[in-house]
C-alpha cells in the first residue's frame, strides 16, 4: 500500500512504498520492544472485534488501542457524512468535552483526511505548519497539532471515514507508525463492515417477519370469513348430508385459519408449539359441533415447522368429526384426544371414541372421505396411521416425526 509523505525541503508530496516492517539490525532495543508492544494491542484489538463488540465501544477501544500503540495523545475516528460532505468525530482520545459526537471537519481533498478518504492512501503530515496543498482543519489549528497521520476506514459498500493521529510534539511520524496504525484500521474496517451487514440483514429479516404477519393476518381474516359463510349456509341446508359436508368444511377452513392466526400473532413464522394449536382447534371443533365433548391432553414444548402442523391438526379434525357423525349415531359423543413424544424425534397422537365401534371388515384403505383424507395428511407427514379396536370404541393413532 502506498504511502503519501510530505517532504518540506522540496515542499512537494511523494508517493513512496513503506519499507519491510521486519526487524533488522539497525533496530534498536527500544524500536524492537515497542514493535512488539504494537503486536500485542493489535492481537488484543483483534479480539475485541471478533468478539462482535458493540460499535461505539469498538470505535472507542480503537483509539485507545492506537494512543497506546503511538504514544499520541490525540486520536479519531472520523465518520464520513456523505450529505454533509464532512466528517464527523465519532470516537477519540486527547479531545476536550463536546468534540467526540459533535465536531465536525471538511472532507475534500483539501484536508489530508479528505485526500486519505478520496485516494484510498495513507497520508502523512509532519509539518502542517507550512503545508501547500493540504489545508489545516480548524480543529486541529484550535488544539496546537503541529503533525497528522491519516489512513482510510474502509469497507465492501462504502468507506466509513478515517482514523487520524494528531500531535502537537516536533518530530515526525514514520512509515513504521503508518504500518500499526493501517493495521488497527483494517481490524476496525472489517469490524464495522461486518456490523454493516448484520444490520442489513436483520433489517431484510425484520421486514420479511412483518410482511410474513400481515400476509398471515389476511389470509386468516379472509378464510374466517369463508367458514362463517359454509357454517350460515349450513344451518339453512334441507339436507343432513348437506349440512354434515358443509360443517366439516368450515371446520376444515377454521383449522387453516387457527394456524395464521398464531402466525401472524407470534414472534415465529414458520414454527408453532403443537399442543396449543392442536388444543385450540379442538375447542373450535367442540364449538361447531354441539353435543360432542372432546376432551384433551396434549403435551407442551412439542415445536414443529407450521406447513407440518396443519396437516397434523387436519386429521385430528377428520377423525373427531368422523367420530361424532359415525360412532354415536342419534345420541352426544365424547373424543378423547391426546399428543404425546413416543421418541425422541417422534411425536403420536390419537383420537379415540367409546362408540359402537366400526364394522369387522372395515380397512383404512378402503375408508369412506374423512379417512382417505387423514391417509393423505399422514403421507404428507412421512407418518403412519394405526387403527386399534377397543371394547367398546375405536382409536386411532397417527405417528410422525416432528423434524424431516
Amino acid at each position: 500500500m502506498s504511502i503519501v509523505k510530505y517532504h518540506p525541503d522540496t515542499r512537494e508530496f511523494v508517493v513512496e512504498k513503506p519499507p519491510d516492517p521486519s526487524p533488522d539490525g539497525d533496530v534498536t532495543v527500544e524500536a524492537l520492544r515497542q514493535r512488539i508492544q504494537q503486536q500485542q494491542i493489535l492481537a488484543d484489538f483483534s479480539v475485541l472485534a471478533l468478539r462482535g463488540t458493540p460499535l461505539v465501544e469498538l470505535l472507542d477501544h480503537a483509539t485507545r488501542a492506537v494512543a497506546d500503540g503511538l504514544g499520541a495523545d490525540f486520536v479519531k475516528v472520523l465518520e464520513f457524512l456523505p450529505k454533509e460532505g464532512r466528517f464527523l468525530v465519532r470516537a477519540g482520545v486527547g479531545w476536550e468535552p463536546g468534540v467526540v459526537g459533535s465536531a465536525t471537519v471538511g472532507a475534500d481533498t483539501a484536508s489530508p483526511a479528505g485526500y486519505a478518504l478520496k485516494t484510498g492512501k495513507a497520508v502523512i503530515s509532519n509539518h502542517l505548519d507550512i503545508e501547500e496543498r493540504f489545508r489545516t482543519p480548524e480543529l486541529l489549528i484550535e488544539y496546537g497539532i503541529r503533525r497528522a497521520m491519516n489512513v482510510i476506514l474502509g469497507g465492501d459498500s462504502a468507506p466509513f471515514g478515517v482514523l487520524e493521529v494528531d500531535s502537537r510534539n516536533e518530530g515526525e511520524f514514520s512509515e513504521r507508525d503508518i504500518i500499526f496504525l493501517r493495521g488497527i484500521a483494517n481490524v476496525l474496517g472489517m469490524a464495522i463492515e461486518r456490523q454493516r451487514m448484520e444490520e442489513s440483514l436483520r433489517r431484510a429479516l425484520d421486514r420479511q417477519k412483518v410482511l410474513m404477519r400481515e400476509i398471515n393476518h389476511r389470509v386468516n381474516n379472509s378464510l374466517q370469513i369463508v367458514a362463517a359463510m359454509l357454517h350460515l349456509h349450513s344451518s339453512g341446508a334441507r339436507s343432513e348430508d348437506v349440512r354434515d359436508e358443509l360443517r366439516q368444511a368450515g371446520t376444515r377452513i377454521t383449522a387453516v385459519a387457527r394456524a395464521h392466526q398464531r402466525l401472524y400473532r407470534g414472534d415465529e413464522i414458520d414454527a408453532m408449539d403443537l399442543g396449543t394449536y392442536l388444543r385450540e382447534v379442538c375447542r373450535d371443533i367442540a364449538v361447531a359441533t354441539p353435543g360432542c365433548e372432546i376432551d384433551i391432553r396434549a403435551e407442551e414444548g412439542l415445536v414443529i415447522r407450521t406447513d407440518r402442523a396443519v396437516p397434523a391438526v387436519l386429521a385430528v379434525n377428520e377423525l373427531i368429526t368422523n367420530a361424532a357423525k359415525y360412532a354415536y349415531p342419534g345420541r352426544n359423543c365424547r373424543v378423547w384426544v391426546a399428543l404425546v413424544r413416543a421418541s425422541d424425534d417422534v411425536v403420536a397422537i390419537s383420537v379415540r371414541d367409546e362408540g359402537i365401534g366400526l364394522p369387522p371388515d372395515f380397512e383404512l384403505r378402503s375408508g369412506r372421505l374423512g379417512i382417505k383424507l387423514v391417509r393423505s395428511f399422514a403421507q404428507q407427514l412421512e407418518g403412519e396411521l394405526q387403527l386399534v379396536r377397543h371394547d367398546p370404541g375405536t382409536e386411532f393413532v397417527l405417528k410422525f416425526p416432528l423434524q424431516v
